[in-house]
C-alpha cells in the first residue's frame, strides 16, 4: 500500500471511529431523554435496558450498509444506519416485552432521524466548508 493510500486509509478509519461514537451518542441522548420524560430516572441499569435494541439496530446499519467505507454519507450510511436502528429496536422491544406504541415509533423516527442524519448534514457542510479552495458564498465558484 502506498503512503498516500494508507494516509487516506487511516483518515477514513479515523472518522469512521467519531461516526460511531456519535451514532451511539445519538441514540443514549434519545434514550436518556425519554426515560427524563417518564420518570423512569437515569441509572444505568434503566438506561442500558432501554439502549440495548436501539444500540443492536445501529450495529445493525453499520453493517448493512458498510458504514465506516463512508461514514459522513446521507445515502446509503445515514438511511441505513437510522432506519435499521429503529427497525430492529422497535422489533427487538416487542420481543424482551417493553413498549412499542404507534406514538413512540414516531417519537423515535424523527427524533433518531433528525439527530442520526443530522449531525452527517453538519459535518458534510463543515468539511465542505473547510475545503482547499471552498468558495465563501455557498453556490458560488472559488476565486483563485
Amino acid at each position: 500500500m502506498s503512503e498516500a493510500a494508507g494516509q487516506r486509509y487511516a483518515g477514513v478509519m479515523r472518522s469512521a471511529r467519531v461516526a460511531v461514537v456519535l451514532d451511539v451518542c445519538c441514540v443514549l441522548i434519545f434514550v436518556v431523554i425519554g426515560r427524563a420524560s417518564h420518570t423512569k430516572g437515569e441509572s444505568l441499569a434503566g438506561i442500558a435496558s432501554t439502549s440495548w435494541p436501539f444500540l443492536c439496530g445501529l450495529a445493525l446499519g453499520w453493517a448493512v450498509s458498510r458504514a465506516w467505507r463512508r461514514p459522513l454519507a446521507l445515502r446509503p450510511a445515514g438511511l441505513a444506519v437510522w432506519l435499521c436502528t429503529v427497525a430492529l429496536g422497535m422489533i427487538l422491544r416487542v420481543v424482551a416485552g417493553q413498549g412499542t406504541a404507534v406514538a413512540f415509533i414516531l417519537v423515535a423516527l424523527v427524533f433518531l432521524g433528525l439527530f442520526l442524519l443530522g449531525w452527517r448534514v453538519l459535518a458534510r457542510l463543515v468539511t465542505r466548508s473547510a475545503a482547499p479552495g471552498a468558495s465563501s458564498r455557498p453556490g458560488m465558484p472559488a476565486r483563485g
